[in-house]
């Protein structure tokens, strides 16, 4: 039943609004595979705001970095409240320079595609989220304007705002080699890059040339090719079955997980990780959706996918496997799922967040 003897120290954040819900469901389902796990419960978002003054207190931070690993729900940043995306700091403070997000189709699961195994392996560090961006009519913007007509010899309209998107080698390489060592412990075959380096000449084009390097350590292990993101959109739609690990620049990345995501199903289904040199971080993909705090309501599935990928990290792999399984069978049974997971989403026999993660842990037994 059990896993290792070893007992992992892990960070739970429960989050802001289902945060709470989704995790205690994803916690309860990592106890019940026999793995054990010593948690320490730390507050992120709306409630540190409360007590702290600040969503991403540095108790949180120093907790991961001491247990290495940790799983969080969704967290809301204040809309027009001065502070930054607290994702987007932890992935930067913590140097978890690679977003991976699988997406597979689970029968059951509303979609209009089948048999789809994807996984989009996202850089995070850098890109137009590097946040390096100048206000219309500061007296910063009016200076880079200005600096970028000099150098580049392009006008640039003085009412404009700036943002700065840097490309490195070494952040390319690194992503690249995450792509194709993911795909080779994974029994992956194939690493599509992804870019617009026939427009970014020198951004893009850096990434796919550092990517293009990199694929020649894997020649005859891994296949390797490349797309243009817009086509690359097209082709997901079309035929997504062709494609198997797909490694992106930030933005692209962003906006290609979403797109995957809504090709098996939606983000109630997509779990989540962002992983660095030395330390963890997994969750789900979907928001906080404050309107159904504490009412025991939502889908706790992709923070539960995102546990077991937590699991397999932790070399954790039966109990892996066995709680992704639990999770396909009631899914595919449709008896004990949530409302959205129904055919129906007024369907009075939809069940709880706890009331789901307990029919799967009964699958586990």
């Amino acid at each position: 039943m059990g896993g290792s003897n070893l007992t992992h120290k892990i960070t739970l954040i429960p989050g802001d609004g289902i945060g709470p819900d989704v995790a205690n469901a994803a916690k309860m389902c990592v106890e019940a595979t026999g793995v054990k796990v010593e948690w320490e419960e730390v507050i992120c978002g709306e409630k540190a705001i409360k007590q702290f003054g600040t969503p991403l207190p540095d108790l949180v931070l120093a907790s991961i970095k001491k247990n290495k690993v940790a799983i969080k729900g969704p967290i809301t940043t204040p809309v027009g409240t001065g502070f930054r995306s607290v994702n987007v700091q932890m992935r930067r403070e913590l140097d978890l320079y690679a977003c991976v997000r699988p997406c597979k189709t689970y029968e059951g699961v509303q979609s209009k595609y089948k048999n789809i195994d994807l996984v989009v392996v996202r850089e995070n560090t850098e890109d137009l989220y590097a946040g390096i961006e100048f206000a219309k009519g500061s007296p910063e913007v009016s200076d880079v304007i200005k600096k970028i007509e000099s150098l580049a010899k392009k006008k640039i309209k003085r009412d404009s705002a700036i943002s700065i998107k840097p490309i490195s080698e070494s952040a390319s390489k690194r992503i690249a080699k995450f792509a194709f060592e993911y795909a080779l412990r994974n029994k992956r075959k194939k690493v599509t890059a992804v870019h617009k380096a026939n427009i970014q000449k020198y951004t893009d084009g850096l990434f796919l040339e550092s990517a293009r390097q990199v694929a020649k350590e894997y020649e005859g292990k891994v296949e390797f090719e490349d797309r243009i993101v817009d086509n690359m959109c097209m082709q997901l739609v079309q035929k997504p079955q062709n494609y198997d690990v797909l490694v992106l620049p930030n933005l692209y990345g962003d906006i290609v997980s979403d797109l995957c995501a809504g090709l098996v199903g939606g983000l109630g289904v997509a779990p989540g990780a962002n992983i660095g040199e030395e330390m963890a971080l997994f969750e789900p993909t979907h928001g906080a959706a404050p309107k159904y705090t504490g009412l025991n309501k939502v889908n706790p599935t992709a923070t539960i996918l995102s546990a077991a990928l937590m699991l397999r990290f932790l070399k954790e792999e039966k109990a892996a496997e066995r709680l992704e399984k639990a999770v396909a069978e009631v899914i595919k049974e449709n008896k004990s799922v949530t409302y959205d997971l129904k055919l129906d989403r007024n369907d009075p026999s939809a069940v709880g967040t706890a009331e789901m993660a307990k029919a799967i842990i009964a699958r586990l037994k």
